[in-house]
Parts: structure tokens; sequence; C-alpha cells
């Protein structure tokens, strides 16, 4: 038997020490853990934001485009809307809880800016005021043809008071919305209108305004409106 060289068995010894090589089939399999890994991190740490976000929303009310309102969410619907006209400021408190669709009409209206620059177009003293909506005659004689039997009733079968807001029954989309401040009591009221508030501040502003000069149909003989209107949550 041959016998090996010393060199020999060093050269051999230096081969088994040295480092093996890594095949690419194993590369492949490392890269694809480490995908994985990092797929799997990424998907819980959206899972947990979406989680947080969520939980964040149902603890805090949700912010409402003003007009917006259902049932659920009076608590936000503004209370009071301050008109600030021609002959002063007028401060109506809204019924929200008692003709919540009809202020939320209003408001729509308010927010539309259908209430900015509305001229009071009819104007009969001792009955109301009224702008926007329809400008027909029609409308004019029927209050005129009540203040008769309004004056010969007892005060006691009277609406509540002067200086309520409210809207017609009769719908005039195309005409806009329709205010009538009273500016006396008026027994029959509700049949008429919609009542959905009525005036805590500038009463005397309503009187100014019941006092202009008007000619036979009772429109005023010059332009008094609503210069633009503020809608609060509080006054």
């Amino acid at each position: 038997m041959a016998k090996i060289k010393p060199q020999a068995l060093l050269q051999q010894s230096k081969k088994k020490k040295g480092p093996s090589q890594i095949s690419s089939s194993t590369i492949v399999l490392y890269g694809v853990v480490v995908i994985l890994l990092v797929f799997l991190v990424l998907a819980s740490y959206r899972h947990w934001i979406q989680r947080s976000r969520v939980q964040t929303s149902e603890g805090l009310p949700v912010r409402k485009k003003l007009g917006a309102y259902d049932g659920s969410k009076r608590s936000d619907m503004p209370r009071y809307a301050i008109l600030n006209t021609s002959k002063g400021m007028i401060t109506v408190e809204l019924y929200k809880d008692d003709a919540p669709d009809v202020v939320n009409e209003f408001i729509d209206a308010c927010t539309n800016g259908q209430l900015k620059g509305m001229q009071f177009h009819r104007v009969i003293k001792n009955v109301v005021i009224q702008g926007g909506g329809s400008k027909r005659n029609g409308v004019a004689e029927y209050w005129t043809s009540r203040v008769e039997h309004y004056n010969q009733l007892d005060t006691s079968v009277k609406h509540e008071a002067a200086f309520m807001m409210g809207t017609s029954k009769e719908k005039h989309d195309k005409e806009g919305f329709e205010l009538v401040i009273t500016t006396a009591p008026i027994p029959d009221l509700n049949e008429r209108l919609n009542v959905f508030g009525r005036v805590i501040k500038g009463e005397d502003v309503v009187k100014g305004i019941e006092e202009v000069d008007t000619d036979e149909h009772y429109r005023p003989k010059s332009a008094i409106g609503i210069i633009d209107v503020k809608l609060e949550l509080k006054t």
C-alpha cells in the first residue's frame, strides 16, 4: 500500500476545513421566508391600525354637514337663528323637538343661501310680516280677511303669543322657502302655518318692520329684508 506524503495530507485537510458553497435553491428558499415574514408583519400592523381607528370613531361624535340632521342627532341641531335684517337683529328660538322636519328644512334653506337677501314682500300690520315663498295677492287677502275675525275673538282662545315664526303648509318648491313672523296672537295659526320657532330677542325690530309704509297690496314701498342668517347652538 502506497504511503501518502505529508504534503498531500495537508492539502486534503485544508480542503475539508474550507467553507462549503450554498446552493441557489437554498438562497431562494431563504428569500421566500423573509418575504413571508415581512408580509405577515405588515398585515398585522394594518389590522391593528384599522382597529384603532374604528374604536376612535365609535368613541367620538361624527360631524355632519349643516342641514343634514336626523332624529338621533337632534342635540347637534342648531337651537337658534339670528336674522340680520335691514332694521336690526332678530333672534329666534327653533322648535327642534316639536317641529324637527320643518326646522331641518329651514336650516337647509339657510345653508343654501335662500334666506340671504330675502325681502319681506308683504307686511300686514297687526297680523304678519312675510318673506320668500309665494307673492300672490291671494295670500294677503287670506290674512286681511281674518283680521276683523281675530279682533272679535276672546283673547283666551287666541294663539299663545305674537312673534311666532312659521312657514306655509302649502309647498311651493320653485318659489323657495316661505318665512312668516306673526305680529299679533292668531287663533288658527297652526291651520295655515307650520310653526317652528318664536322670536326671543328683537321684537322691537319686528315691530319696526311692521311699521313700514306699504301699498294697497301690503307690499313695502321701500326694500326691507334679511341680510344674512347665523345659526347657533347657544345664544
